[in-house]
C-alpha cells in the first residue's frame, strides 16, 4: 500500500480514538468512532482476496448498526433528560440501549457472532489493530457509563460471554478464531464487574491489551495461522517458543503470571458484594479457556513436528522492540498487584 495512504489510514485510527476519548459530548463521541470504523475498513481490505472483503463488510454493517444505536440513544436521551453530556443521568431505557450499541461495538455476546468470522478474514497485523486499539474507544465509554448502567444487564452479558468464549473455542484450529473467542471472553469479566468497580473493569482492559499484544507479535514473528503451523513454531525460534507458552498461560489467568490479577481481583470483589455463585460460574467457566489454551501451549512446546520446518531458522529474536518489554510484563507483574491497585 502506498506510504501516504497508511500515513492517512493510521492518523485517522490515531484521531478517531482520540477525538471520542476527549469528548464530553454524544455527537462527538459518535464522530469519533466513525472516523475509527472507517479508517481500518482499507486494511482490512488491503489483501485483495474474498474472505478479506467479506470480512470487511460484515464488520462495517455490523459498527454502522451500533454506531446508529448510540446516535438514536444519545438524541433519546437528550429529548428525555435535557442534555448531551456524557456523564450526564440517563434514563433507564437509554442507558439500556446504549450498554447494548457498545457491547455490540466490542463483540461482547450475544453481540458476538461479527467477531471470530471477521478476525479469521484478517490478516495477523491488522486482527492485533482490530482485537486492541479498535476496542479502546467504546470500551472507555463504557467505562464512563459505568453508574448509569443496569446491573442485572451486565451480570448476563457477562456469564454470556465468559461461557460463549470458553465453548467457542474449544473446537478450533485456527489462531486468530481462537484468539477472537479468548476477547469475548475477557471482555465478559470486565462488563461482570464494571457496575460495582469500573476501577477494575480499566485494570483488567489494560492487562488484556498488553497479552493480546504479546501475543500477536509472537504468532506475526512465528508467521503461524493454525495449530498444524504452531507445532513448528519450536525448530524455529525455541527461546520464543518456551516464552510464547508462559504468555499463553498467562492469558488464561493462571498465577503467578500477569494474567491472574484481574480473575483474582475480580472474583474478590464479587464474593465482597454477596455474588458469590456468580464468581463460582464465570470462574468455573474460564476452565473451558484454560483447556484450549493449554491445547495451544501443548501443540507449541511440548510436540516436535514429524518433519522439520523448511523455513530459514530463526534463532534469536526479531528486531521489534516491543517484544522484550512486553512478553516480560505479560508475564511478571503479580508481585506488583499492590502497586497496580494503588494506581487505580
Amino acid at each position: 500500500m502506498n506510504p501516504f495512504a497508511l500515513y492517512i489510514i493510521f492518523s485517522s485510527l490515531a484521531l478517531g480514538t482520540v477525538t471520542t476519548l476527549s469528548s464530553y459530548h454524544w455527537i462527538l463521541a459518535w464522530i469519533g468512532l466513525e472516523i475509527n470504523t472507517l479508517a481500518i475498513i482499507p486494511l482490512m481490505t488491503k489483501t485483495p482476496h474474498p474472505r478479506a472483503i467479506e470480512a470487511a463488510t460484515k464488520y462495517f454493517l455490523t459498527q454502522a448498526a451500533a454506531s446508529a444505536l448510540i446516535l438514536f440513544a444519545s438524541t433519546m436521551n437528550a429529548w428525555l433528560m435535557g442534555a448531551w453530556a456524557i456523564n450526564a443521568p440517563s434514563s433507564f431505557p437509554t442507558s439500556i440501549l446504549l450498554a447494548i450499541a457498545l457491547a455490540m461495538k466490542l463483540g461482547i455476546a450475544p453481540f458476538h457472532f461479527w467477531l471470530p468470522e471477521v478476525l479469521q478474514g484478517l490478516t495477523l497485523k491488522t486482527g492485533l489493530i482490530l482485537s486492541t486499539w479498535q476496542k479502546i474507544a467504546p470500551m472507555t465509554l463504557l467505562i464512563q457509563l459505568s453508574q448509569s448502567v443496569d446491573l442485572n444487564l451486565m451480570l448476563i452479558l457477562g456469564i454470556l460471554s465468559t461461557m460463549i468464549g470458553g465453548w467457542g473455542g474449544i473446537n478450533q484450529t485456527q489462531i486468530r478464531k481462537v484468539l477472537a473467542f479468548s476477547s469475548i471472553a475477557h471482555l465478559g469479566w470486565m462488563v461482570a464487574i464494571l457496575k460495582i468497580s469500573p476501577q477494575l473493569t480499566l485494570m483488567n482492559f489494560i492487562i488484556y491489551i498488553l497479552m493480546t499484544l504479546t501475543l500477536f507479535m509472537t504468532f506475526i514473528f512465528l508467521n503461524t495461522k493454525n495449530i498444524y503451523e504452531l507445532s513448528t513454531a519450536w525448530s524455529k525460534s525455541p527461546t520464543l517458543s518456551a516464552l510464547s507458552l508462559l504468555a499463553l498461560l498467562s492469558l488464561s489467568g493462571l498465577p503467578p503470571l500477569t494474567g491472574f490479577i484481574p480473575k483474582w481481583l475480580i472474583a474478590q470483589e464479587m464474593v465482597k458484594q454477596d455474588l458469590t455463585m456468580f464468581a463460582l460460574i464465570i470462574l468455573l467457566s474460564t476452565l473451558l479457556s484454560l483447556f484450549f489454551y493449554l491445547r495451544l501451549t501443548y501443540t507449541m512446546s511440548l510436540t516436535l513436528a514429524p518433519s522439520l520446518s523448511n523455513s530459514i531458522y530463526q534463532w534469536f529474536f526479531t528486531k521489534n522492540n516491543l517484544m522484550a518489554p512486553s512478553i516480560s510484563l505479560s508475564l511478571l507483574l503479580l508481585p506488583m498487584t499492590p502497586t497496580i491497585i494503588a494506581l487505580i
